[in-house]
């Protein structure tokens, strides 16, 4: 047996070392490899996902047939969750961002759940987190106005008998909105 895994860890050294996988992740369930190749192109389209086949081909040494075939089995492995815009809130009339801290009154399963629920189905918020810490959740929240946050407020928070309390931070300016991680 500890042969076995001896012989496991040198390949995968071996492999890593090489660049033929530079990293195993796991998505759904299902076991996917990310190569270089892949890394590279992931590098480019969370930068910006508008670039052709043919342009990342350029960028990445592949064929366009290629990188139309990594960029598909990306999306079907949930590797690639979404391809987003993003929007200037002042453009559309939502110039007002606020981080919100959100303890509840009890951790029980059942009211994270609902609280998960509820937070999915409101359009102000933006993001929104699970979090370790003093608080149970930090949401990431769109206002038109102040009048609209408090209405946003009293409707969410304060009729939701799971909520404890909340303490909103008002953003004063944006210096990056980004999902870009590094690759």
């Amino acid at each position: 047996m500890q042969s076995y895994l001896f012989l496991c860890m040198n390949l995968c050294k071996y492999l890593h070392r090489s660049h033929i996988i530079s990293e195993i992740s796991r998505n759904s369930g299902n076991l996917s490899l990310i190569d270089h190749f892949d890394r590279k192109i992931l590098r480019h389209v969370q930068r910006n996902n508008q670039l052709t086949s043919t342009q990342l081909s350029d960028i990445v040494g592949l064929s366009p047939t290629s990188i139309q075939r990594r960029l598909n089995k990306l999306r079907s492995s949930k590797t690639i969750e979404a391809d987003i815009a993003v929007v200037s809130p002042a453009a559309v009339g939502r110039p007002l961002t606020m981080l919100v801290a959100v303890e509840l009154a009890r951790e029980r399963s059942d009211i994270i759940d609902r609280f998960k629920r509820a937070v999915r189905d409101r359009i102000e918020v933006m993001s929104a987190y699970y979090v370790t810490g003093e608080t149970d959740f930090m949401l990431i929240v769109s206002a038109k106005d102040m009048p609209d946050y408090e209405a946003f407020t009293r409707d969410f928070f304060y009729n939701n008998a799971d909520i404890k309390g909340f303490k909103t931070t008002v953003v004063m300016d944006r210096i990056k909105a980004s999902f870009s991680l590094p690759l």
